[in-house]
């Protein structure tokens, strides 16, 4: 949408008289038909067509405008931000949020996650574990 409108911008406008002649062209005075007549009335009359023919238009023009209104890259960002927000909030309510209530039902989780990435905590941050120097020496 933007590159287009970018370029449209960019692009060198019409000379005066072509300018003019486009704009009459667009206006048709009240009244005055087209001097191509029309193969069929659009919007039909629903009332005149038999329930066959308007299950016909209606699924024949959901389709059509469905595949108008097709937005895959928006959509996508849509599902992931949904897909961001669902896990960032559950994320947050498992292990930070602190419930006020005797039964923490999350605090074997919390415990397990904190003992396993304790080592990126400040206070654990500095300190070195001592590795277990016999099985060290004594692996061939």
């Amino acid at each position: 949408m933007f590159p287009t409108l970018v370029r449209r911008m960019a692009g060198e406008s019409l000379p005066l008289r072509l300018r003019s002649a486009a704009a009459t062209a667009r206006r048709l005075p009240a009244g005055v038909d087209s001097q191509y007549k029309l193969k069929k009335v659009w919007p039909p009359d629903f009332s005149k067509l038999s329930e066959k023919e308007q299950f016909r238009f209606e699924r024949r023009y959901k389709r059509r405008v469905k595949l108008a209104m097709a937005r895959p890259r928006w959509d996508k960002f849509v599902k992931l931000a949904q897909l961001f927000t669902l896990t960032s909030v559950l994320v947050y309510a498992i292990l930070f949020m602190e419930p006020n209530t005797e039964n923490k039902p999350f605090q074997a989780l919390r415990d397990r996650f904190w003992g396993v990435f304790g080592a990126f905590t400040p206070k654990q941050r500095f300190e070195r574990r001592d590795p277990d120097i016999a099985t060290i020496t004594n692996a061939k």
